[in-house]
């Protein structure tokens, strides 16, 4: 674990990544083991979640020792850490296109909320993982947190402009950007998780509407 400090000044514990880095992971052989416990544990986290899920279930479904495994992670939850991480840093690439300068307000929003979506729904088993250990690990629920923060932020720093115009008079910038995010998370947790997914979803009316609420939070006079 590696300690850094997000935008908003906030010191977070991050794995740098898996173990080896440029010694286990340099390989071809390397890369394709890591890519198969990973493949391996998203499959197990969906059928079983990821409490009951153990590092014999994953090293068994992935056809590999469990030395294998711990050449990466030193624990279950350390592989969590860093998907959790990796589900952040694909979201702010996703959703950086909507944040250049000249692009409404409303477009951005849309454009945020569908990259927070799709994301969440492409890291869907990963995702169900982090919700679940944060209801439990206090110390995983403040990393998740902190992790979430930049969002925060970023939210709130829009909030702040758009009161300057005008909008959203007396509304506290920064608990409002704690409670869209928190919206943000958990409805793509309701709509996706536990089968839905596979049941069927209406992915554009779903981001219409996370897209809805988030502007109508900040744009109102």
């Amino acid at each position: 674990m590696t300690r850094t400090r997000t935008e908003a000044g906030a010191t977070v514990e991050q794995p740098a990544g898996p173990k080896g880095g440029q010694g286990a992971r340099a390989t071809v052989r390397g890369r394709a083991t890591l890519a198969a416990i990973e493949a391996a544990a998203r499959r197990v986290v969906a059928r079983k979640g990821f409490l009951t899920m153990t590092v014999a279930d994953i090293t068994q479904e992935a056809g590999r020792s469990p030395a294998s495994f711990y050449n990466y992670f030193d624990s279950k939850e350390a592989l969590l850490e860093y998907w959790a991480r990796d589900f952040v840093e694909e979201v702010k690439t996703r959703v950086r296109p909507a944040y250049r300068h000249g692009v409404p307000a409303q477009d951005r929003v849309l454009e945020s909320a569908r990259g927070h979506w799709d994301t969440y729904r492409g890291r869907l088993a990963e995702m169900v993982g982090v919700s679940q250990l944060a209801m439990v690990n206090e110390d995983f629920a403040q990393y998740w947190e902190d992790l979430c923060e930049g969002a925060v932020v970023g939210i709130a720093e829009m909030v702040t402009r758009a009161q300057r115009e005008g909008y959203c008079p007396g509304a506290d910038p920064r608990l409002t950007a704690c409670a869209l995010v928190a919206m943000l998370n958990q409805f793509c947790y309701d709509r996706l998780a536990n089968g839905r997914a596979e049941q069927g979803v209406d992915d554009d009316a779903c981001v219409r509407t996370l897209a809805q609420v988030w502007y109508h939070a900040i744009y109102w006079k």
